[in-house]
């Protein structure tokens, strides 16, 4: 066994691991045959060595810790928020504009809302198709996923990951990948409410 204030070399970790790594299969094989007071004392052990393998590799953990907390690109959490802001306000400023030309063409208020979202789910699929809505993901952020067009995207995105599979076996089957079960829990809740409300009344 290792003393916790010893300190290993690479070469010496290395060898000690792989010895710790072999005791403890013949521990985990001798406790799974042993019975009664013999099991109890081989659990012991068997938890001991596994002490011990924590013990070694926790220098190697705390390396790597303090190399990746080096390696991570600084955050710049404002930017992002005015990205999220401007971009995911400029998709909904669309969005009203739309809406405004359709109430003006003689569409109701629930048609020209219906329209407005069918337009934005249709503009969000084709611009994720033609490979710009990832390059305004990379800039917007949540900006861009918050909108209407995110749900389009999340569609789109899943289905042409598959695309090499064909157009039955990847991009179909794999259409509704992320969006199936939104929309199955909201189909499924507004059965619900609406069944409520018919017996409420």
């Amino acid at each position: 066994m290792i003393a916790q204030n010893v300190l290993l070399n690479e070469q010496e970790m290395i060898k000690w691991q792989n010895k710790l790594q072999k005791e403890h299969q013949k521990v985990l094989f001798w406790e799974a045959q042993a019975k009664g007071e013999e099991r109890k004392r081989l659990a012991g052990l068997r938890q001991e060595i596994e002490r011990q393998q924590q013990r070694i590799a926790k220098p190697q953990q705390l390396d790597y810790q303090s190399t990746a907390i080096k390696l991570v690109p600084p955050q710049t959490v404002i930017k992002n928020l005015i990205m999220a802001f401007l971009v995911g306000g400029s998709i909904c400023l669309i969005g009203q504009i739309f809406y405004n030309l359709f109430t003006q063409g003689g569409l109701g208020i629930k048609d020209a809302s219906a329209a407005t979202a069918s337009l934005l789910v249709f503009l969000g699929a084709l611009f994720t198709g033609l490979g710009y809505y990832d390059v305004l993901g990379k800039v917007a952020g949540a900006g861009s996923i918050v909108p209407i067009t995110g749900f389009a995207n999340s569609i789109v995105s899943s289905a042409l990951e598959f695309k090499s599979e064909g157009y039955i076996s990847g991009v179909g089957a794999r259409l509704f990948n992320v969006a199936g079960p939104i929309l199955v829990y909201g189909t499924m809740v507004s059965i619900l409410v609406g069944l409520v409300y018919y017996f409420a009344r």
